[in-house]
């Protein structure tokens, strides 16, 4: 239960992944129950290797000189799925602290336990950031009952990272298992972001179908940034590629969302994409530097 520290070589790394999903614990335990990850499997067409361990994970990255940032999402209240262990993988983490970066994820409707559980996970187990998947969760993030979370992971430093737009979690099941996308809304978070100024703001994904208000909120707020996970760059909406190669082009990072997007598939896409050279430098590391508040 050692603080997590830097391991890595942030000058020779050629990329850090912002988005990757630990899936499976130690015990065998996973993220989501058996029919939503049915249902994600079938939305992504991923396969056999959905669930790597955090040591192949680490393998996987450190064989491509990158490093990431790996997290689960805790949706227990929401779910009735206990999620797979947030301090496991930060312990993982420590292990390979040469490649990957530990964020945590808490229950947001647990209320004042969440709260000192973002806290005993930054003291404790050196998180360096939160994932929140708002629709998986059930929860609206501009509702002021959540304040207090962001509240701890300003304090803390640390960005706040959330899913925003589609998610292929409950995709084609009756009622998409209950899961309600405008929870994903972005515009939610400028309510958050404006509220909390001196909270770093993570807009996970391009925000289809919001991708317009996506950009404004990141274009509008300073503390708000955007990661290009979820999608295969083929796909992403021209409007983000004009605003990251030009007024975004400080605010958008990589990120692959692994193991339902591989890396490779993701790199290889995103050299066909119209990117100029001076950005795709910003996009895979230095502005994924500022975010994780590392000096360079």
């Amino acid at each position: 239960m050692s603080r997590y520290e830097f391991g890595i070589d942030f000058d020779a790394v050629e990329a850090i992944d912002i988005h990757t999903h630990v899936e499976i614990d130690g015990c065998g335990h996973r993220s989501l129950d058996d029919e939503l990850m049915a249902a994600s499997e079938k939305y992504f067409k991923s396969g056999a290797e959905r669930t790597p361990s955090i040591d192949a994970i680490a393998e996987h990255y450190r064989s491509r000189n990158m490093a990431a940032v790996v997290f689960t999402v805790d949706a227990g209240s929401a779910t009735g799925h206990a999620a797979n262990s947030v301090e496991e993988i930060a312990e993982g983490a420590a292990r390979h602290n040469d490649v990957l970066i530990p964020f945590g994820s808490v229950d947001p409707w647990q209320g004042r336990a969440a709260v000192k559980r973002v806290r005993n996970l930054v003291e404790q187990y050196g998180v360096r950031g939160f994932k929140f998947h708002p629709s998986l969760q059930g929860f609206a993030p501009d509702d002021r009952q959540f304040y207090p979370l962001y509240e701890a992971i300003a304090e803390a430093g640390v960005p706040a990272l959330f899913h925003t737009g589609q998610t292929g979690i409950g995709s084609g099941l009756p009622g998409g298992h209950g899961i309600k996308l405008r929870y994903s809304d972005p515009m939610l978070l400028d309510d958050v972001a404006a509220d909390f100024p001196e909270l770093t703001v993570i807009m996970a994904h391009p925000a289809v179908p919001w991708v317009d208000a996506q950009i404004a909120v990141a274009t509008h707020k300073a503390n708000v940034f955007i990661d290009l996970s979820g999608w295969s760059p083929k796909y992403f909406p021209p409007q983000l590629v004009k605003a990251a190669n030009t007024m975004l082009r400080g605010k958008v990072l990589f990120g692959s969302d692994f193991p339902v997007i591989q890396v490779d598939r993701w790199m290889n896409d995103f050299r066909d994409l119209d990117i100029k050279p001076e950005v795709a430098p910003l996009i895979f590391k230095q502005n994924a530097l500022r975010v994780l508040g590392i000096g360079h």
